[in-house]
């Protein structure tokens, strides 16, 4: 017979969906700007896995289209509904490993919340890990019956591309290594996040990546359906984020990803401050002058790319803040710009080749200008 608090407990389950075994499943959704697409999201839930003992964790980056208020409203109805509400933290990887990291459930999903994966087959992504041994089960668009659906062809081909890159780097063979459609067991997934980068938008591959071993990995293929609501949040930020990640597993332990970024940027200005000095030269003005004013053309090319891709993810966004910032990147740089005219006007008196000398300014301000700009410029908040 059961006493009072086992009574309780009990009908709190119920209440919730749930069973006295408690939650099987978590199925993690990240959102943002979503509102449109969460009661379509938990209906299509409570289809798909009916009869299984489960809950859904939204976590949320600071919407502001009302999708927190509208999943604080099913969560008050419901005990198998969260919210993890993040504000001044972004990002799809490390909403996830929140999402992970959040629950108790020994098996945990990870959806999109537009409904473009198929949710019907999280019952059988379950199955493969709970009766045949799987640590890992992928949503794949790639193997037997799977289908982008309606994507363009110029989509897919990007897709494709984008799977061929992760393939050269990861340790084992996946038909679908860009999916963000996949369950698995969350004690694996506890043991790897202290490895995990968190950057990105592909934490599939990060966790493959992370493994430190190959993965018992089962697929079940899906048709990937069109957006339900909402706008995609698929732009260059996204395509950055990639190339970002794929550095950072490829030479991250020796270079950060984003002084390889600032480097890349560094090297377009260079051709910027070689055009403005070689013009300076040709007007007449002295290789000092020349020197100065490449320096200054050079660094506002400099800070609009690196605002724009460096420091994505710090940008200063507002015109207020854009120039602050690129009063800040021009003071911060006055000492590297000091003594790359001095070294230039040095090597040009040595060697009266104006390239060289240019190349050699440039050189010695450069490590001062991204330490400086990291700390100081697009510090993190």
């Amino acid at each position: 017979m059961l006493d009072t608090r086992s009574r309780l407990e009990t009908a709190t389950y119920e209440q919730a969906g749930l069973d006295a075994a408690g939650v099987r499943l978590a199925v993690i959704v990240p959102t943002l700007n979503e509102k449109d697409n969460v009661g379509t999201m938990i209906a299509a839930l409570d289809a798909a896995l009916a009869g299984i003992a489960w809950e859904a964790i939204f976590v949320d980056d600071d919407s502001r289209d009302g999708t927190p208020e509208e999943v604080e409203r099913f969560a008050r109805q419901r005990g198998n509904i969260r919210l993890i509400r993040r504000i001044g933290r972004k990002g799809l990887s490390a909403a996830v490993i929140e999402g992970f990291l959040a629950t108790t459930a020994p098996v945990v999903a990870v959806v999109d919340a537009d409904m473009q994966h198929d949710e019907s087959k999280l019952a059988a992504m379950l199955c493969a890990i709970e009766r045949e041994g799987a640590e890992l089960v992928i949503g794949t668009r790639y193997a037997d019956e799977g289908s982008t659906g309606e994507w363009s062809q110029g989509r897919e081909v990007i897709s494709r591309f984008a799977g061929w890159v992760a393939e050269r780097v990861m340790p084992q063979r996946l038909s679908d290594p860009m999916s963000g459609f996949f369950m698995m067991r969350r004690d694996l997934f506890v043991e790897i996040a202290p490895r995990l980068s968190a950057l990105g938008f592909k934490i599939l591959l990060d966790i493959v990546l992370s493994a430190g071993r190959p993965l018992a990995v089962a697929e079940v293929p899906y048709t990937f359906r069109p957006r339900h609501a909402g706008e995609s949040k698929l732009d260059s930020a996204v395509a950055l984020e990639f190339v970002i990640q794929i550095l950072d597993r490829i030479c991250g332990r020796w270079i950060p990803p984003r002084l390889i970024l600032f480097g890349l940027v560094g090297g377009l200005g260079l051709i910027v401050h070689l055009v403005v000095l070689r013009t300076a030269l040709e007007l007449g003005l002295p290789f000092g002058n020349g020197q100065t004013a490449a320096v200054a053309v050079a660094i506002l090319f400099n800070f609009v790319l690196n605002n724009l891709i460096t420091y994505r993810d710090r940008r200063h966004k507002t015109l207020g803040a854009w120039l602050k910032g690129l009063a800040g990147f021009y003071l911060v740089c006055s000492a590297g710009a000091v003594a790359n005219v001095g070294v230039g006007v040095m090597v040009f008196a040595a060697e009266p080749r104006w390239w060289l000398a240019g190349i050699a300014g440039v050189a010695v301000g450069s490590l001062w200008n991204f330490c400086a700009s990291t700390l100081l410029v697009w510090r993190n908040k």
